[in-house]
């Protein structure tokens, strides 16, 4: 009978046994090592056992006080990953990298481009229904995706939404308001272009659902596309040609 204990990811794991390992190997213990990251011994245990995750500071404090020369502090780019379902992680690296972005939005406002409290309320909104400690994780993962809108190099990013995806109130009034603000804020930006399809133009190539088109920088062109818990990424030019032309 399965116990429920939620068990590490393979990157936290993994993370725990190279801080045990450089711990160990210039003959620290864990509160000797906790002495010098400003931490307790037992938080050093809780991480080193998987207890608990490591956070950005308790890896910066890591890093330094081993001086581990980047293999320590290189941990958290996977960790933050882990923060994304599975079936996203993919995308988000290759988001991350991207020289472009371009999105068909049918249901939703691009995550991108979500306050706080409108990703809250569409991540509230899945069935089977998410704990509030998920939500308020998968909501920071997020709004760090954002951080491409001011990347150097500067990354472009092109969203379509349907004017469906603006009316529908997601969160009620006062968040939708909010929402809009963020909108117009992020348009102003040279590298953001933001269009609405509005719901009088009914027959257009984009009513066959939300996609993404991300160019890499190697100026490969890719489509992703999510539907129910799945995703599928196409990197065939016959395929990709097609459905970027559709935005």
């Amino acid at each position: 009978m399965a116990s429920g204990k939620k068990v590490a990811s393979p990157a936290g794991q993994y993370f725990a046994e190279v801080l045990r390992l450089m711990r160990g190997g210039v003959g620290l213990s864990q509160n000797d090592l906790g002495s010098r990251m400003n931490y307790t011994g037992a938080a050093v245990s809780a991480v080193e056992t998987c207890a608990k995750p490591a956070t950005d500071e308790f890896i910066d404090a890591a890093e330094k006080a081993l001086d581990a020369g980047g293999v320590i502090g290189a941990a958290s780019k996977y960790l933050h990953l882990e923060r994304y379902p599975e079936h996203f992680q993919g995308f988000v690296q290759l988001e991350q990298e991207a020289l472009s972005v371009a999105s068909w939005c049918t249901h939703l406002i691009d995550g991108l481009l979500q306050t706080e409290d409108y990703a809250r309320a569409v991540l509230r909104c899945g069935f089977p229904p998410l704990g509030e400690e998920q939500v308020e994780q998968l909501v920071l993962a997020r709004m760090e995706r954002a951080a491409l809108l001011t990347r150097a190099p500067v990354c472009v990013v092109t969203t379509i939404i349907e004017e469906a995806a603006l009316r529908r109130r997601m969160g009620g009034a006062e968040t939708m308001k909010a929402q809009y603000a963020h909108l117009l804020t992020c348009a102003e930006r040279s590298n953001v272009v933001l269009q609405v399809m509005p719901l009088e133009r009914g027959e257009h190539a984009g009513v066959e659902g939300p996609l993404t088109v991300i160019e890499t920088p190697e100026y490969e062109r890719l489509v992703y596309m999510e539907y129910n818990g799945t995703s599928s990424l196409l990197s065939k030019p016959a395929d990709v040609g097609v459905l970027a032309r559709r935005g």
